[in-house]
């Protein structure tokens, strides 16, 4: 493909939902075409790229190395495209578009997160605009960033990766949990009898913040590793495993007795929540109107060059 056409941005599109959808078949509703149709046009992508981007049969639908990198390109030029049409649109006084926005998972029940209130605020305004979420882990959040596929993601993201701008948001209180059926349910007596069951237990963490939790807990290694603070508490609320959780999360165990804080005065701590963007990318309109918008709804912080 030399140059880039109108009907290549359109096969793109037709090859990005088949994806989504996850094949010819479950694509025919949202494209509202039949299968015919849209096998046609990815014979035509794919002869116009000159690669076989998938495999399609019996065996099922199934993306070859091709077609996956060709799947993250295009996302990638699709916001481009959108970007400039929102910077066009900037022009004529109307903030319209699509807004990609990353976010941790599980911050649902945060009452101190400015994300509902920035929402609330943005859509009151009254823009055009398309708001695309994903949840992730902090690694594919930053990922997503740096390659273009988000604008902005929201959470912990306790290293400093270059090519990142780190807006500081706010704190997040966490502290250490055990279920119901766990030997530390009921408070040791001693700081020395606290840190032996410790140490004798079997210990959970979230990989992005395993060393900080392994430092605090005075033990060199973790039993089980997750990715996010789901499966975090299902292993704490089995009562084999103890692990940190952010305190608003843990709360509707702590109340149905099913999860108990230990030693809250020596346990407990705060992890800072970050907004990052793409250092030194031209930032579209709209974008811009959100950051102001979450900024406002947060203490004041400094952005900090990553």
């Amino acid at each position: 493909m030399n140059q880039l056409q109108d009907v290549d941005l359109k096969l793109l599109r037709v090859f990005m939902t088949i994806v989504k959808c996850g094949g010819f078949s479950a694509a025919q509703a949202a494209l509202n075409s039949s299968q015919s149709t849209i096998s046609e046009q990815m014979n035509n992508l794919e002869t116009r790229l000159g690669v076989t981007l998938c495999e399609r049969g019996r065996g099922g639908f199934r993306l070859t190395e091709h077609g996956v990198a060709t799947y993250e390109a295009a996302q990638r030029l699709l916001l481009a495209v959108e970007s400039f049409c929102m910077d066009t649109n900037a022009l004529k006084q109307r903030i319209s578009g699509r807004l990609y926005l990353g976010i941790i998972d599980n911050t649902i029940t945060d009452a101190e997160s400015p994300l509902p209130k920035t929402l609330r605020q943005f859509v009151s305004r009254g823009h055009d605009v398309q708001l695309d979420v994903y949840i992730g882990t902090p690694a594919e959040l930053e990922a997503r960033v740096l390659d273009g596929r988000l604008h902005i993601a929201i959470g912990h993201f306790p290293l400093r990766v270059p090519g990142l701008a780190y807006m500081p948001l706010y704190d997040e209180p966490d502290g250490l949990y055990c279920g119901r059926y766990s030997p530390l349910y009921e408070q040791p007596p001693s700081e020395d009898e606290l840190f032996r069951r410790i140490g004798e237990s079997h210990i959970v963490a979230r990989g992005y913040l395993q060393q900080r939790d392994l430092q605090l807990l005075r033990v060199s290694k973790a039993t089980a590793t997750v990715d996010n603070v789901e499966a975090q508490a299902i292993l704490i609320l089995s009562g084999a495993y103890v692990g940190f959780l952010p305190v608003h999360y843990a709360a509707r165990w702590v109340k149905s007795g099913e999860m108990r804080q230990i030693d809250p005065a020596r346990f407990s701590s705060r992890w800072p929540f970050t907004a990052i963007t793409r250092r030194g990318a031209s930032q579209p309109a709209v974008l811009r109107v959100f950051i102001d918008e979450l900024l406002a709804s947060c203490p004041p912080a400094v952005i900090e060059q990553g």
